[in-house]
């Protein structure tokens, strides 16, 4: 028994290495090269904050760990209007106008008034508006080229400000995982 034991815990190491190793950056079709890892790299993380919340039922889209916490629904919110926000800086070279912020500025802010605002929904709402950010950063990037990628804008690279919209997602994408480990 102990052999069997050994001879599957081997298999499943491998097995599980040779998985995760196809897994690569790669540009899709249609972008240039670093817009394009940029995009697979964004697009994988998406898939993995996705995975975090998709079987989350309402009271859990809510859910607060404590009364300063954000719920995993307005954190969703809160990373499409980061990535609304970066769209604008970085295509357009502006921060939001009047109407961008009534529409984005609460859960850009999250705080009190998106823990009031944000509630009620089920998750599939936040992701809903998540994806449409994203199909539009991945229309928009598909437009421009990596010359355009390394140029400055402002205080920071057009580069720098996507990397920092993927960090940003990873590090909610931790918050996430605590969250939904809390809810259930």
């Amino acid at each position: 028994m102990k052999r069997y034991y050994r001879i599957a815990v081997i298999f499943m190491v491998f097995s599980s290495s040779f998985s995760y190793s196809q897994y690569k950056i790669e540009p899709p079709k249609d972008y240039s090269n670093d817009i394009g890892n940029m995009v697979s790299m964004l697009d994988n993380l998406k898939g993995r904050v996705e995975r975090n919340v998709k079987n989350l039922d309402v009271d859990g889209t809510d859910y607060l760990l404590d009364e300063k916490a954000n719920s995993p629904g307005a954190i969703i919110y809160h990373l499409a209007a980061t990535e609304a926000y970066y769209q604008i800086y970085t295509f357009e070279g502006r921060q939001f106008n009047d109407e961008e912020e009534k529409m984005w500025g609460t859960a850009l802010s999250l705080g009190d008034k998106a823990r009031e605002e944000f509630k009620g929904k089920p998750i599939q709402y936040y992701l809903d508006i998540y994806d449409k950010v994203r199909a539009k950063t991945k229309m928009l990037l598909k437009e421009k080229d990596d010359e355009w990628f390394a140029e400055d804008n402002g205080t920071m690279s057009n580069h720098w400000a996507w990397f920092h919209v993927m960090e940003h997602q990873a590090n909610h994408m931790g918050q996430l995982a605590l969250i939904t480990k809390r809810v259930e």
